[in-house]
């Protein structure tokens, strides 16, 4: 087979806690972790290592605690419980990337030195040039702030090409798709390209209001897809046109399948 053309050099991967948890039958967490998906997850990840492409990762804690369990608890506390639970996934993710033999590291912007190495942007860029593995955890290591601002403030800092959104949907739909049963109506048109902008206008849920202002600002293109096939990581890595690209240039025109 001829080789693939890979668009993208440095790619930073955001997965949902949820994503890496055992579902029960309705849908909800069952158990934190599901060692099928995360041998399937990291298995991909090796592989972008292997292709040359430099990746780093942040996964939120859904699976584990959000601040909204924290009902009763104070918020910038019950965000911090949250940080911690992203170093939990964090490190099960390191030892399943050790163990497809890919070097990576766990950096925090909150003091573990023994889980973790101390953040700092131009040792992580030092490291993925190296072919390393990076993963982000603890999220900006301050309350009031989600993970996916983290990780828009992140690869703005490590000069990523693309922010690659794992979600558990296949992109961004003109309306909410899902029906009375939570099944994907088909027939609503899904966005191939739309700005933050437009994001922002139309309350589309790409992400946070904040997190796609700093990606305008800062110019970072996002490609948003569903993790239900780990492989869309790869697909959109190498610059496949998967789920929605959330563009900042907010003089394009949207497109829709």
């Amino acid at each position: 087979m001829p080789e693939t053309k890979k668009r993208f050099k440095r790619v930073l991967l955001k997965l949902s806690g949820e994503a890496i948890a055992k579902k029960d039958a309705d849908g909800g967490v069952d158990e934190i972790f599901d060692p099928a998906i995360i041998d399937e997850i990291t298995d991909v990840i090796a592989r972008l290592v292997a292709d040359g492409i430099q990746v780093g990762v942040v996964i939120g804690a859904g699976n584990i605690w959000r601040g909204a369990y924290g009902k009763g608890v104070k918020r910038a506390r019950a965000d911090q419980m949250g940080m911690l639970g992203t170093m939990i996934n964090c490190l099960r993710l390191e030892d399943a990337i050790e163990k497809k033999g890919c070097p990576v590291t766990v950096m925090s912007p909150i003091n573990m030195n023994t889980f973790a190495e101390p953040y700092d942007f131009r040792r992580a860029i030092q490291y993925l040039e190296g072919g390393r593995v990076v993963i982000f955890g603890a999220g900006t290591g301050i309350p009031f702030v989600t993970t996916d601002t983290t990780v828009v403030v992140r690869a703005a800092e490590i000069d990523a090409d693309v922010i690659l959104m794992a979600k558990n949907i296949d992109g961004i739909y003109v309306r909410d798709p899902r029906d009375e049963n939570g099944e994907i109506d088909r027939s609503v048109p899904r966005y191939k390209v739309i700005s933050y902008d437009e994001c922002i206008k139309k309350g589309l849920k790409a992400t946070d209001v904040s997190a796609s202002a700093v990606a305008k600002e800062q110019k970072i293109d996002m490609y948003l897809f569903a993790l239900s096939e780990p492989e869309n990581i790869l697909r959109a890595a190498r610059g496949e046109e998967i789920g929605t690209l959330v563009t900042c240039d907010a003089n394009c025109e949207s497109e829709v399948y």
